[in-house]
């Protein structure tokens, strides 16, 4: 049975905080896009929230001084949100360092789609892995399993189950989007590899392959979007089960 201790609590709170604030970020650039089309106005550049984006928000002006008033406040909110984000991934950085799973952490990240925060939310979440003894227990934890329905001899399968824990499992939905790409090794993910043991690089490697196939084998087939995109979390929870058994931890 895992226990946890007060540095894996407290790693938790941070993330857990993040992620809240992140929420908040989303809303407010939701209110922001909601705000300036109802003013009949759209950007005419391609990409939202670059710098040029926040620029050409920032020197619109409103028909009416309140409405001035409004975007002024919206904007301030959204940046307030962009620099408390920032703040908390320096302080979940600084906070992992010397952290007993920090190992763990840094093989997740060989995985596409596994950035250091998505690493640290589900190390911080689900804890040491290598207690569960099989991978479709993790995947059972998750709640990425399939329900079912007996009726006399009758099984009938479900959606997942959606039981355990939840941050961990919107987590690895969100890391599962990246496989509806082909597989590659990409610049970064070639340095957030360095240093790993080559049986982590195998299995990160194994898992594009595996994953990325099997996404573009069910979109052929006319699953819906999210149906795919969980069936491919629910796999790569098991690459993870993987990485986290090859990689050693203090105990």
């Amino acid at each position: 049975m895992y226990v946890p201790d007060e540095t894996d609590d407290a790693l938790r709170d941070l993330v857990r905080t993040r992620k809240d604030i992140g929420t908040a970020l989303r809303k407010v650039k939701q209110q922001i896009n909601a705000f300036v089309l109802r003013q009949g106005l759209s950007y005419p550049g391609k990409t939202k929230w670059s710098k040029a984006h926040f620029n050409w928000l920032t020197a619109l002006k409103m028909p009416h001084p309140a409405q001035q008033i409004a975007l002024t406040e919206y904007l301030d909110a959204m940046e307030n949100h962009e620099g408390r984000v920032k703040r908390l991934e320096t302080a979940i950085v600084a906070s992992c360092q010397s952290w007993r799973l920090l190992p763990v952490v840094e093989a997740l990240q060989a995985l596409r789609g596994v950035s250091l925060i998505s690493a640290v939310t589900l190390v911080a979440e689900l804890g040491d892995l290598t207690r569960f003894d099989k991978p479709g227990q993790l995947m059972a934890y998750l709640g990425l399993v399939p329900s079912e329905h007996s009726s006399g001899g009758t099984v009938k399968r479900g959606p997942i189950t959606k039981t355990g824990n939840t941050h961990a499992r919107k987590t690895l939905i969100e890391s599962a989007q990246a496989y509806r790409l082909p597989a590659r090794k990409s610049t970064a993910i070639r340095k957030r590899q360095e240093g790993l043991p080559e049986a982590v690089h195998d299995i990160a490697w194994n898992a594009q392959l595996r994953l990325c196939h099997r996404y573009r084998r069910l979109i052929a087939r006319g699953k819906n979007h999210n149906v795919v995109v969980t069936a491919i979390a629910r796999e790569l929870a098991g690459f993870i089960w993987a990485v986290a058994r090859a990689v050693p931890i203090a105990v």
